[in-house]
Order: structure tokens, then C-alpha cells, then sequence
């Protein structure tokens, strides 16, 4: 089985920077491991690539999903398997990117099973779960499954649901393990330090620029309130912005806080879980030697 090469880092690092200018000089396709770029229409909010991007480097995991689809971390892994299959059949090389570090795990050390629950309990709990403040939620999953209260929205309340509804903590079934085998994978871990919190303002202003709200109005007359692809951060403030709930400026403020505590969440998970998930080289992308240290990543092979 062919070594991964997986970049990754917090949102807003550059990672798909770099990954692109990769893909473009390799002949890679880029395989993307974002949870929210995975849904369909949600295009300015989650930074995913333009169509001329796209034109430009084939890539894999956007726009696979409804935004009324709600995607587990196996089911992510088991498509992406799939598209290194496309890859591997066609001579072509891979590279995956992406910030949602579970999803990543998930593919470099397969989960067990998630538990079969009962469809009614299922839902008269998520309707709970739903209402909760995403403070509110995480308190919750402190109690419920300590290991997962540090992950994003989408993340808490599959944990917390789980916990309820079958009794078993999802921490405990995916230490169980899986029957399949682990894979052998290479990280750039991309982060460019303090910088990072100006590297975000400037991309929510970007995306103000390239027409954020008058996407999500679309949204709002297409997808329904509690569809799961509204967690995207920052898509819930700039939907109360078009429904007159509060001002733009109340609004951007909000997702600057949101997305800084999703950076540092992320943060959080990359210098931590990266134990017995192979070799890791961290990068600064604003470093002179940027594009020579991930060419060279790129080309050498450990396994």
C-alpha cells in the first residue's frame, strides 16, 4: 500500500496554497479532508477552491455531499480510500489536504465500527442536541466524552449523541479499533506561527469581498435551518446578518472569534495527536526555503 503524503495545519495556514502549487509542478490530484467543503453551494465560507483551481489541478472531496447529509469521519476515510485507489490505478499521484485532523486519523488509523442506533431515540435526541449553544453543547460532552469536548460542532454533537443514545462513549468505540489495516502516511503540518490571526482577518474580509452574503441568501431560500453544512463556521452569524438578526459588523466579529477558536482547536489537535501516525515535518509558509522544503517532502519517500 502506497505511503499518504497529508498536508495539514489550522484553517487559514496556506495549506491549499502550498498543496496547489504542488499538485501543479507533480501532476497530483489534491484530495481534500475538510468537513465542510465536502457540501455542495457552500463555496465562499469554507475557502473552497475556484473553478479555475479546479480546472486547473483535478481534485477530490468537494461538492460529494447535500448540505442535509451528515458525513462520520469512516465514511469520509472509506470514500477517500477510494479516490487513492483512482489515483493509484492511474499512475497519478495523491495529496491530501486538509484541518479536520479526526477525519485524517480516521484514514491513517481506520476506526472501529460506529454502534447501530435506534432511528426515533436518534432523532428526539439530536433535536436537543440542536438547540444547544455550541458552549452549551461542549459543557456537555465534557461530562459525556471527555476525549471528543475539544473537536468542532459537527464533532460534539456526534459525540454527544452517540453517548446518549447507545450508552457507549464514541471515544471508546473507536478505541476498539478497526479490522482494517493502518496505512503509512508522511505529514506537512503547515502553521505560520503568530501570524496566523492576521491571515484570518484578511481572508473573512476577502470573503465578505467575494460575495459571502449573497451566497448564503441563496442558502437560506434552498437548505434548511438545521441542515448540518450551516456549522461551517462563520455560515450562522452571516445567515442572521440576511435574516435582519444582527448587523454585519455584530456578525464579523463573531466569526472572528469563532474561527480563531476553531484555529486553536486545531492547533490543539495537531501537537497532540500525532503520535504512531508517521514521520511529521512542520512549516512555516511565509519561510524563504517554503517551496523547496515541500518539493522536497514531496519526493522523498520514508517507508
Amino acid at each position: 500500500m502506497a505511503e499518504l503524503r497529508i498536508v495539514a495545519g489550522p484553517t487559514g495556514a496556506g495549506k491549499s496554497a502550498l498543496a496547489y502549487a504542488l499538485a501543479e509542478r507533480h501532476g497530483a490530484r489534491i484530495i481534500s479532508a475538510d468537513s465542510r467543503q465536502i457540501y455542495r453551494g457552500f463555496d465562499i465560507g469554507t475557502a473552497k477552491p475556484t473553478a479555475a483551481e479546479r480546472a486547473a489541478v483535478p481534485h477530490a472531496g468537494l461538492d460529494v455531499a447535500d448540505p442535509t447529509e451528515r458525513w462520520s469521519a469512516a465514511k469520509w476515510a472509506e470514500a477517500a480510500s477510494d479516490w487513492l485507489d483512482e489515483d493509484a490505478t492511474l499512475g497519478r499521484p495523491s495529496v491530501i489536504v486538509g484541518g479536520t485532523g479526526l477525519w485524517l486519523q480516521a484514514l491513517v488509523r481506520p476506526l472501529a465500527e460506529e454502534p447501530a442506533m435506534d432511528p426515533a431515540r436518534r432523532a428526539a435526541v439530536r433535536a436537543e442536541l440542536d438547540a444547544l449553544a455550541t458552549s452549551d453543547l461542549r459543557a456537555r460532552v465534557e461530562k459525556l466524552d471527555p476525549p471528543r469536548a475539544h473537536l468542532g460542532r459537527a464533532q460534539l454533537l456526534r459525540a454527544a449523541e452517540v453517548a446518549l443514545v447507545s450508552g457507549t462513549r464514541l471515544s471508546d468505540w473507536h478505541a476498539r479499533g478497526s479490522t482494517r489495516p493502518p496505512r503509512n502516511a508522511r505529514w506537512l503540518i503547515v502553521d505560520p506561527g503568530p501570524a496566523l490571526a492576521a491571515r484570518l482577518d484578511a481572508r473573512r474580509q476577502a470573503m465578505l469581498e467575494a460575495g459571502w452574503l449573497d451566497e448564503v441568501r441563496v442558502l437560506c431560500d434552498t437548505v434548511a435551518a438545521d441542515a448540518p453544512a450551516w456549522n461551517a463556521c462563520g455560515y450562522r452569524e452571516i445567515r442572521e446578518v440576511v435574516r435582519g438578526a444582527r448587523t454585519l459588523a455584530e456578525a464579523m466579529e463573531a466569526v472572528r472569534i469563532a474561527t480563531r477558536q476553531y484555529a486553536k482547536r486545531q492547533r490543539t489537535w495537531f501537537r497532540n495527536q500525532m503520535d504512531d501516525v508517521g514521520p511529521v515535518t512542520r512549516l512555516d509558509p511565509a519561510d524563504a526555503d517554503a517551496a523547496h522544503v515541500v518539493d522536497r517532502w514531496f519526493s522523498e519517500r520514508t517507508a
